[in-house]
């Protein structure tokens, strides 16, 4: 099932119906896109390690919204455009 998991990530995300978390701090102003994942169950169990992760760097907040969507790159962008860091 393992291999399986990213083409179908990739899938869902093409038509639209995977599952990412739109991750904001203040202070650096960042919004990362963390996903896709092919249910938001998956997403909530990996989320609060990125956001512990994204903590440990010092920012003013940490918030999140989850989203079922499409998305592309840019997957990090700062308030001067985006980066691929």
């Amino acid at each position: 099932m393992g291999s399986l998991i990213r083409p179908l990530r990739s899938l869902v995300n093409g038509f639209g119906l995977a599952w990412w978390a739109r991750v904001e701090t203040r202070e650096p102003n960042v919004t990362y896109w963390f996903g896709p994942f092919v249910t938001r169950k998956s997403l909530e169990v990996k989320l609060s390690t990125f956001v512990a992760d994204l903590s440990l760097e010092g920012p003013a907040s940490v918030n999140h919204t989850l989203l079922r969507c499409r998305r592309v790159e840019p997957l990090t962008i700062t308030v001067e455009g985006w980066s691929d860091d």
